[in-house]
């Protein structure tokens, strides 16, 4: 068994011996409750007063230990002295009263987010556990003092890497420890105030960064955070994924994990932008597109309109419409909010044009009276409508890609050719790059009321649990039903307390305009102005951690200069860290993508590796004249080759990286060679495993964003080179191993592959 493996055993018998536990104190704890039930409603006041406190604490708690079923323990710390101690959402104790699980939220806890290595706090080791449902399945380790002795064979993750580095004992491999040290302690600590970007080379640890910084952040200002919560956003599922592995319980303080497809509570953007289309929507000018389309539903018609109420004619004349317009639009609401102004005051100027019988204005009644039977005539809907038409965000931007006139009209910014690649019949998939367009939209044209459909929806559940609960006991014939008399809607209410109501994170995510108190965004150099007007207008305080590299861009809408994408939001509010050392990549693959990177023109940071490896790189040629089939046999070959070296049951991962045309034929060859190299069960093994968890995968650059690898075979890369990336793309793909990188082609390389 490998020291990984024998990890994984021992915590895992941490976590089974923590869960029984929990086991124990459930049942325990029902029992008392029954016990307190049993005794019904008899006694005098004070003791069925008792009775009721009693009943209310056991079931608070037995509500409070079911609720942590999921992710019970989270974390290890590893002190000076000897000490272990574990972290989960709630404090444990055993039959003894001995503490056997640290409450997060606790004084004894504090270190497990606050700890650096710079200031370590007797802090060891920190040791994220990664959990589903009662089993451990995974490990990240952080070593914060690498002279503890501590051996590299047991940990996993980072830890593993730093410790491995901290073994050559040498001046060199002390200063850049050192140096990774002190650039990331820094960044972790820094201010909470204004928006902190970091920008750091592939390898430089930028995810884990932000995300201890913002573990960080929500423990030293909890009571201001959990109000208004943290919003993560992150470039795919897989980030998502190792957010909730990272920072557990940090949805107890109200955190928002999403991506930019996902901003919007109700929009599924599931559809795909070729890059021009998603360049052009990414451009700053929209917010200037969406304002002009939402006034063009504000219009005055071209002529007077006469309808005839009740036998009496009246006239929906133009410079009413004009007036009531602007007057509507003074009031400096939304769209759709505003139309109640402008319905209300034109309703008040059609019936101001009637009069009594005697010729005088109509009293008070008869003019509401007339007000309602204009409201409910269908022509004079039509006609209001028609001057201030009521929209959606969805319809209004459908309308614009369906009909060239709308879109011209709004947007004569766009040339005709522009225009024509956004042209899209109505009903397609929205596409990420929609979501910031319908959020300004939405902005415009007003709110939904989906958070108090969603509050409304939770009240309504438990009222109907509070008297299907009551019928129970007054169908019951116990002894408490038969001395109140009582129906079951009065006992519902009395059964009724202030009960579960809907947490930060979740008012935030059913919420559109919730505003945060801070936001992570990772990959930041691929969002678009509009992206991050959206993400802006989301954190009014300005207080944000973002983290990119503006190399490794590959949406042609993305930043390729923090300064000339950040400034027009942010102002000066807004200042730069660097991280310089690279502990990920070994320093032969490091050098080479910075060659490559260099000579095609890409913007990249100063990086040192801290580290190498025997026989980092390799090259393996195929001839044209060896036939189509050889390439992909080539690629299956050195992947099989790879996976028998790197990968066993608990660890190792290896991806063969190509431009995305190639992938599903080298999926369908690699997955024949590890049958043949690793042998049929081994081979069913890593078939049945969960896309994103897959020990041998095939992919193209883009999905392993923020992703790495022990080995990886890159396939032509002058192929993802020409790609829609180019050569950020590619630049990405070549930094993802941790060990070796073996680079598969027929065609030329790239220039700064040789030396």
């Amino acid at each position: 068994m490998t020291g990984i493996g024998s990890e994984l055993n021992h915590e895992q018998a941490v976590v089974d011996v923590l869960y029984a536990r929990l086991d124990e104190l459930r049942a325990a704890t029902r029992a008392r409750l029954r016990d307190v039930r049993l005794q019904g409603a008899v006694g005098t006041h004070q003791n069925r007063s008792e009775r009721d406190a009693f009943a209310t604490l056991y079931e608070d708690r037995a509500a409070q230990l079911d609720a942590v079923e999921e992710r019970l323990v989270f974390g290890r710390l590893d002190l000076t002295g000897g000490e272990v101690r574990y972290v989960g959402r709630i404090g444990l104790n055993d039959a003894e009263h001995r503490g056997i699980l640290t409450d997060w939220r606790a004084p004894a806890a504090e270190a497990f987010y606050r700890a650096t290595a710079l200031h370590p706090a007797d802090v060891r080791r920190r040791r994220h556990l990664v959990t589903k449902a009662r089993a451990v399945t995974g490990l990240e380790d952080e070593v914060l003092d690498l002279d503890s002795g501590i051996e590299a064979s047991s940990l996993s993750g980072e830890g593993a890497l730093l410790a491995s580095m901290a073994t050559g004992r040498t001046g060199r491999m002390t200063d850049i420890v050192a140096t990774i040290q002190a650039e990331q302690d820094r960044i972790i600590r820094s201010e909470l105030t204004g928006a902190l970007v970091v920008q750091g080379g592939p390898g430089t640890g930028k995810t884990a960064v932000a995300l201890h910084r913002a573990a960080y952040l929500l423990y030293a200002h909890r009571r201001m955070l959990e109000r208004s919560g943290v919003l993560l956003v992150g470039p795919n599922r897989s980030f998502l994924r190792y957010i909730d592995q990272v920072l557990p319980s940090l949805g107890e303080t109200g955190v928002v994990a999403t991506t930019i497809a996902e901003l919007i509570p109700g929009v599924e953007a599931t559809g795909l932008d070729a890059p021009d289309v998603a360049r052009v929507k990414g451009r700053p000018l929209w917010r200037r597109v969406i304002r002009r389309a939402v006034r063009a539903r504000e219009r005055v018609p071209a002529a007077d309109t006469q309808v005839r109420i009740d036998g009496q004619d009246f006239v929906i004349r133009r410079r009413d419409v004009e007036g009531a317009i602007g007057r509507a639009r003074r009031s400096h609401k939304p769209h759709n909010e505003a139309r109640t102004t402008f319905v209300k005051d034109m309703l008040g100027r059609i019936a101001d044009q009637a009069t009594s019988f005697d010729g005088t204005r109509l009293a008070a009644e008869e003019r509401a009276a007339l007000i309602e039977d204009l409201r409910s005539d269908r022509d004079v809907r039509v006609a209001l409508n028609l001057a201030w038409f009521p929209i959606t965000p969805q319809k209004l931007l459908e309308d614009l890609y369906a009909k060239p006139h709308r879109l011209a009209e709004a947007a004569p910014e766009l040339s005709l050719a522009e225009r024509d690649l956004l042209r899209r019949a109505p009903g397609g998939a929205w596409t990420e790059a929609d979501v910031p367009l319908l959020d300004e939209a939405y902005e415009l044209l007003g709110e939904d009321d989906s958070l108090a459909r969603a509050e409304a929806a939770m009240a309504a559940r438990e009222r109907s649990e509070a008297l299907e609960h009551a019928r129970s006991v007054l169908s019951s014939g116990s002894t408490a039903s038969t001395m109140i008399q009582v129906d079951a809607e009065t006992l519902a209410d009395r059964f009724a307390t202030s009960g579960p109501s809907l947490t930060t994170a979740e008012r935030a995510a059913a919420d559109r305009a919730w505003t945060f108190g801070h936001v992570v965004v990772d990959e930041a150099q691929e969002l678009s102005p509009m992206a991050w007007r959206a993400l802006v207008r989301r954190v009014p305080t300005r207080s944000m951690t973002i983290v990119g590299d503006v190399a490794q861009t590959s949406s042609a809408a993305g930043a390729r200069d923090w300064g000339e994408m950040l400034t027009p939001l942010l102002r000066e509010s807004w200042r730069l860290a660097e991280l310089t050392v690279s502990y990920r990549t070994p320093a032969t693959v490091a050098d080479t993508a910075q060659r490559v990177a260099r000579a095609g023109g890409l913007p990249v940071s100063e990086l040192t590796a801290a580290r190498d490896v025997t026989g980092a790189m390799a090259f393996v040629r195929v001839r044209a004249d060896d036939g189509a089939g050889a390439l992909p046999a080539e690629v299956a070959h050195e992947a099989a080759a790879l996976a028998k070296e790197y990968v066993e049951a608990d660890a190792g991962r290896v991806a063969v990286l190509a431009a995305a045309p190639r992938t599903r034929e080298l999926a369908g060859a690699v997955t024949a060679a590890l049958r043949s190299a690793l042998g049929e069960d081994e081979a069913e093994r890593i078939a049945a495993q969960q896309p994103e968890d897959r020990q041998v995968t095939v992919l193209d650059p883009r999905e392993t964003k923020g992703l790495e690898f022990d080995a990886v075979v890159l396939v032509e890369p002058a192929e993802i080179a020409l790609g829609p990336g180019g050569l950020s793309d590619l630049y990405v793909a070549m930094t993802r191993p941790t060990q070796r990188l073996v680079v598969v082609h027929g065609r030329e390389l790239p220039a700064g592959f040789e030396e």
